[in-house]
């Protein structure tokens, strides 16, 4: 679990990375965001078809067993789940933002880019960033539900809602970590400002996103349909 969360880290830097790297080569206008929005999907088409653990994915698929059985053995196995996949997640993350920061990979004005998104990420201060952060989970969460029935459109689907999580500058925990970490790493800001106001708020954000509007819901829409039938029958 937690090397496949490791997984998932690196390769969700690459929704930073692809984003950065195409609005660093576009013209500067405000129609670019519509273009460039198109790589911040690449971390998560990878993450999601190459079945890696993602901390986001996690706010539903083990939230549904626990409301179906509430017991203390499955709360603690789901923040088991929790603590390990976010933890390896963000270090995953946090070693990419390393690399990108403090090596010669890329070029200068592709780094002011990625910095530039930084910035971005943590201008709107935390209560912003939380509830950015709930329409992100409830979005994520929406797509993991939508993808078991999905057939030949899962891939569609993954870039579509991840698309929209980005053009609607949605806080994600994972995919706006590698952008704030990389600026922290730059020495731009601090990593205690990073961690409250980013990664904090946007945790948040993304659990009561996806447990509270749609693994609750959901489940309260099945649970219902299952006494109305038996009620039929």
């Amino acid at each position: 679990m937690f090397w496949s969360g490791l997984a998932a880290g690196l390769s969700m830097s690459l929704s930073m990375i692809v984003e950065g790297v195409l609005e660093a080569y576009l013209p500067d206008a405000e129609w670019t965001v519509l273009v460039s929005s198109f790589g911040y999907t690449m971390g998560f088409v990878i993450v999601i078809l190459g079945k890696q653990q993602l901390f986001t994915e996690h706010t539903l698929k083990p939230i549904l067993p626990l409301l179906q059985h509430k017991t203390l053995k499955v709360f603690w196995n789901v923040m088991r789940l929790w603590f390990v996949v976010l933890l390896a997640n963000l270090l995953g993350t946090l070693l990419i933002s390393l690399v990108v920061a403090h090596t010669t990979s890329f070029e200068p004005h592709v780094l002011e880019t990625f910095a530039k998104l930084g910035h971005q990420a943590m201008k709107p201060g935390f209560g912003t960033v939380l509830l950015r952060g709930i329409f992100a989970g409830w979005l994520i969460a929406l797509m993991v539900w939508l993808l078991p029935d999905a057939g030949t459109a899962r891939v569609w689907i993954i870039i579509l809602v991840t698309y929209v999580v980005a053009i609607g500058h949605f806080s994600h925990v994972i995919a706006g970590s590698m952008e704030t970490f990389t600026i922290a790493a730059m020495d731009e800001t601090t990593w205690g400002n990073v961690l409250l106001n980013y990664i904090l708020p946007s945790l948040i954000g993304n659990v009561l996103g996806g447990v509270v509007l749609v693994a609750a819901i959901n489940h309260a829409q099945i649970q219902s349909g299952k006494k109305e039938k038996s009620r039929t029958q």
